[in-house]
């Protein structure tokens, strides 16, 4: 078989791309630390040999991506920031969004993560957190009246409030894209929907069966019931082959 045409051209790295990823990989291995600062641009420039344009392009992408804060013409150089898990979310959405990641898939993950962030919840809750928690729900309770878009932010603030009581920021992170992205997906059947304040009423019901069991620290029950709750209010928006994957996760 001919090998013609297999393979594509190349396009070579731009200069500022490779002081992007040399930067990164200081800061991955630790050799560049929060607090610290880069060489001035001058001396970027010599380092690298390039020009000064090229410098402040790689300077623009590494601060966009939130891992330096520069001020041009600063003698002291670019300072290295804190890492955040927020610099997350970004790459995440890009993640959650490419088309070949099906529904299923995400729903599934979305499963895994808020299941964990119950368990953990469960058992490392302070009273103040569960007076949040339960503040939370009241709050979706009464939405219900104000209509889909106020209960909808309700109904978030009280999978934060729970992602924060598991102690795990990227649970915390990786729940808020996930979520957000299977929302959009199902957002126009959630528009169409022939009783709308039936949902929201079904919601709370389950809402409330994760409070009581992070409440009581049952952290087998609050994980069980993420669970279940996210299978049985999403299993009709997919199509039959992919209910086996999340029906995967439930417990026998």
């Amino acid at each position: 078989m001919s090998e013609e045409g297999q393979f594509q051209p190349v396009r070579p790295t731009r200069a500022y791309e490779a002081i992007v990823a040399q930067i990164e990989d200081a800061l991955t291995r630790g050799t560049l630390r929060p607090g610290s600062r880069l060489p001035s641009e001058r001396d970027l420039m010599r380092q690298f040999s390039v020009s000064r344009s090229t410098v402040r392009e790689a300077l623009r992408v590494l601060e966009s991506a939130g891992l330096i804060r520069s001020r041009p013409g600063d003698p002291n150089g670019a300072e290295v920031l804190p890492f955040s898990t927020m610099h997350l979310r970004k790459p995440l959405e890009r993640l959650a969004r490419m088309e070949g990641l099906s529904l299923g898939e995400l729903i599934q993950f979305r499963m895994i993560l808020e299941g964990s962030a119950n368990r953990l919840a469960a058992q490392l809750r302070t009273d103040e957190q569960v007076e949040a928690i339960d503040a939370s729900l009241r709050r979706m309770s009464e939405a219900i009246d104000e209509g889909y878009a106020a209960f909808s932010a309700a109904d978030v603030a009280f999978h934060d409030v729970v992602a924060q009581a598991s102690g795990n920021s990227l649970i915390l992170v990786c729940s808020d894209v996930v979520r957000d992205v299977v929302l959009a997906l199902i957002e126009d059947k959630l528009q169409r929907a022939p009783d709308r304040a039936a949902l929201m009423r079904q919601s709370v019901a389950h809402h409330t069966e994760v409070f009581e069991a992070v409440r009581d620290g049952d952290h087998i029950r609050a994980d069980q019931v993420a669970r279940c709750n996210l299978y049985e209010y999403y299993a009709s928006y997919l199509p039959e082959e992919s209910d086996h994957t999340l029906r995967a996760l439930l417990d026998k």
